[in-house]
């Protein structure tokens, strides 16, 4: 039961109530515990409330870190995180979360301050058409103007960010609205007509489907995103044991199934590996659970499963059939599906040699890497980092080529451990991100992985980290350049390096005391061993740069245009 609050209180006693009390009684309501938040003019009053608040207010050093701390406090807890900025500037710095939340479906609840009611419109200091701006990259938003609706909108935002396919939604209040007073609103009804995410399964798709797998000889489960969304890691594994299906995953999906497991296939894609990304394109019946078919996953689209039968499990219907044909589209909640899967009567398909030959690719196709060099490798960090926290560490990282090696040599295991930034692929992602990923399991070791590229745009960050003392280890694979983009510019345009490589850098371990954090150059596998038992554990955060090969590539690699089978740098 709600304990009271000063609104409860003030509603018994029928006082009058401001605009941003009604705002913080419906986020106790709806039992958020954090806020991540940056003050200016136009929430004054609402900060002026915060003063008194139960609620955790975090207070990033930029609105850009805020927005991406609170999605990775949503991708590690399942929970909306919460976000305030100011209007004008403070919500524009917001939009690049904005869309990085719609594309990797995490439910986020952004309020941002607007300029008063009656100057709407009018070009006013800070004024900035926020709704405008954010509709396409968001999946609903409001501008409150009345204060009695607060309540209401609020309940609903929380709904449309947390069902269905999750995503963020932006509730724009004007400053007079915030700060009126008024009478204590009776609880009104929420409405949503025109929402009413499908989540149960269509049944005679699941016997089609049941149907299909008995006849495959070469079935294959596509596990992304979708699977942990919807908490459905355990029917997922059930479902696939019970058939005997080979599991690939996307990026996102990763921890969706045991990396160990006899079953698993690996990540498929750009840089996925030889066995799933062959498993795709022999594959007779591929199921797709919870995964989008973006362009990184399925590179040529004509050469996409050639062979396959689809079948496309979605919560979102506009997903099915967008990009791959599907003959069986199953709308639903992936949890819900997976569970009328696994009772149905159905025999298992005959496919043993189909098992065996995904067996001999892995063995005779892995990750590969030069380990014999003298020079320290990227993949060597990430075996260590996996080898030294058993594979239970929550894994953050920034976009580009540290961001592969972290997905291709971390081999998670469990679900909600793998915190990465996928369609829109923002650099800056990761310091920030691992921050709401630290205050969602204050006791789990999160890693915070970047390049020096990506560290650059999010340093101010550290500020918090100190301020919170939140124990996150730093690693930086530096290879004084902006990787990934350095080696499209070798392979692709014949090594001509523009503006790709740092001719001045600062010192990361300076900067890291300069927050008094505490920070370590690490030039060899040697150092990288001491380094690691002695600071791993400990409670303090602690940045660690990795001065790892310059020249070094992610390998396998399918080039923009090819098929899956066409990968480069598979192992001799």
């Amino acid at each position: 039961m709600l304990q009271e609050t000063a609104f409860t209180r003030m509603k018994a006693e029928n006082k009058p109530i401001s605009g941003a009390e009604l705002m913080l009684e419906a986020l106790q309501r709806e039992q958020v515990e954090v806020i991540f938040g940056y003050p200016g003019g136009a929430v004054l009053p609402i900060y002026d409330k915060l003063y008194d608040s139960k609620i955790v207010h975090v207070l990033p050093r930029h609105e850009q870190g805020g927005i991406h701390a609170a999605e990775g406090y949503a991708r590690i807890t399942g929970k909306p995180g919460v976000v305030i900025a100011t209007s004008g500037p403070g919500a524009t710095n917001i939009v690049t979360g904005l869309a990085d939340a719609m594309m990797d479906s995490l439910p986020l609840i952004v309020f941002t301050g607007q300029v008063p009611t009656g100057v709407i419109g009018t070009d006013a200091f800070q004024e900035a058409d926020i709704l405008g701006i954010t509709t396409p990259i968001t999946k609903y938003n409001y501008q409150i103007r009345n204060a009695e609706d607060i309540p209401r909108i609020i309940k609903e935002a929380f709904y449309i960010a947390t069902s269905g396919r999750p995503g963020p939604v932006v509730i724009d209040i004007p400053k007079d609205i915030a700060a009126i007073v008024t009478e204590s609103p009776n609880e009104q009804e929420m409405k949503l007509p025109g929402y009413q995410p499908n989540v149960q399964p269509n049944y005679l798709q699941i016997r089609k489907l049941t149907e299909a797998v008995s006849r495959a000889k070469r079935p294959v489960i596509l596990a992304g995103a979708g699977v942990l969304h919807s908490n459905a890691a355990s029917e997922l594994k059930t479902y696939a044991e019970q058939q005997k299906l080979p599991v690939v995953h996307t990026l996102l999906g990763l921890g969706g199934f045991p990396a160990e497991h006899e079953l698993f296939a690996g990540l498929a894609g750009m840089h996925g590996c030889y066995t799933a990304n062959m498993a795709l394109y022999q594959a007779d019946l591929l199921i797709n659970v919870g995964a989008r078919f973006d362009d990184r996953l399925t590179g040529n689209l004509k050469h996409f499963a050639p062979k396959a039968i689809v079948a496309h499990i979605d919560i979102d219907p506009a997903e099915i059939g967008k990009n791959v044909p599907t003959a069986i589209p199953i709308v639903s909640d992936a949890k819900e599906a997976l569970k009328q899967l696994i009772s149905q009567e159905g025999r298992p398909p005959e496919h043993k040699e189909w098992l065996q030959t995904l067996e001999g690719w892995k063995k005779e196709y892995p990750y590969f890497y030069d380990s014999e060099s003298k020079k320290l490798k990227p993949q060597r960090v990430m075996e260590m980092l996996y080898e030294k926290t058993n594979g239970e560490a929550i894994v953050v990282t920034d976009v580009g080529q540290h961001q592969m090696w972290a997905a291709q040599y971390y081999k998670f295991s469990k679900a909600n451990r793998w915190v990465t930034s996928g369609g829109l692929g923002t650099m800056g992602f990761g310091l920030p991100a691992s921050i709401g990923a630290q205050l969602a399991e204050p006791d789990a070791c999160v890693l915070s992985i970047s390049g020096d590229g990506g560290f650059q745009m999010c340093t101010q960050e550290l500020a918090v980290i100190r301020e919170l003392n939140l124990p996150i280890k730093i690693v930086i694979l530096n290879n004084s350049s902006l990787g990934m983009v350095r080696q499209w510019q070798e392979i692709f345009y014949e090594s001509r390096f523009s503006h790709s490589k740092f001719s001045c850098q600062p010192s990361f371990v300076k900067l890291a005391e300069a927050f008094d954090i505490k920070g370590f150059v690490i030039n060899n596998e040697e150092e990288a061993e001491k380094i690691l038992d002695e600071v791993l554990h400990t409670n303090e955060p602690v940045l660690l740069d990795f001065r790892i090969d310059p020249d070094e590539n992610v390998y396998p690699m399918i080039a923009p245009g090819k098929g899956l089978h066409e990968m480069v740098g598979v192992k001799p």
